[in-house]
């Protein structure tokens, strides 16, 4: 098994909820809820913030995690987990976790890393789960993912894909799922990781907004894993407000 590490972007500025990864009604930060749920994996090592301010280092320091002061001048978290992978010579496989997914499992993880492990030729891995909603997949908050029989990526898209030329409320419960979301964790081979900032944001990437298509339109390959559930991520105070209440029913 490949040596692995977890390294989560934290960004302390954020649009639609200010500070969020700092929110602590549960009595621990989103951030440190993540960082926990991170550090169940089996199979990685260690588990790093990349960080892009001083106060994201202190609340890491004082729950006692591990932590990287990055450039603030990044555009983005992947060029943010680049800068630290960059300083991981003895790591192969980079697992890019988001800091706002504070139930995120540690089985996800793994199996993330542990499809790039049995697949060799692939650079990058990710996940995907069933959309049985039809809300979800009219929703352009919600990324979609078609892909091929190898479980090799075709495409990511804000849009409905596959889209229906004539709808049936069938294609909702079909075995297997014809639509998927897609779950924003990212397993890298490092020595790929590093090239993605050196790649240059391509039209479709910029027309939907998704960076990974940016990997598709060079050429290279991402393997999806299928995963049963979603990743609950925190994007809104109402987000953040159903966190807090699963958690206080725990």
């Amino acid at each position: 098994m490949a040596k692995s590490a977890i390294v989560i972007p934290a960004r302390l500025a954020s649009t639609r909820l200010s500070r969020k990864l700092l929110l602590k009604e549960t009595g621990k930060t989103v951030l440190q809820h993540t960082y926990e749920s991170a550090a169940k994996s089996t199979l990685a090592e260690r588990v790093i913030v990349a960080a892009d301010d001083l106060e994201i280092v202190d609340e890491v320091n004082q729950f006692g995690g591990e932590v990287i002061l990055t450039n603030p001048s990044h555009v983005c978290g992947t060029d943010r987990v680049a800068e630290v992978a960059a300083s991981l010579p003895d790591f192969d496989v980079i697992v890019n976790v988001q800091g706002d997914e504070p139930e995120i499992a540690a089985a996800a993880i793994d199996q993330a890393i542990q499809l790039l492990d049995r697949n060799p030729e692939i650079p990058m891995a990710t996940l995907a789960t069933p959309i049985r909603s039809r809300e979800t997949l009219e929703d352009p908050n919600c990324v979609k993912v078609v892909f091929d029989h190898q479980m090799h990526a075709i495409y990511f898209s804000r849009s409905v894909i596959p889209h229906p030329r004539e709808w049936s409320d069938g294609y909702l419960t079909s075995e297997p799922a014809l639509f998927f979301q897609h779950v924003g964790l990212y397993c890298y081979r490092r020595g790929f990781l590093q090239k993605i900032p050196k790649l240059s944001p391509t039209s479709i990437e910029k027309a939907e907004s998704l960076e990974q298509l940016r990997i598709l339109s060079n050429g290279h390959k991402i393997l999806v894993g299928v995963i049963d559930h979603p990743i609950a991520g925190i994007d809104t105070l109402e987000d953040y407000q159903s966190f807090v209440r699963r958690h206080s029913n725990c």
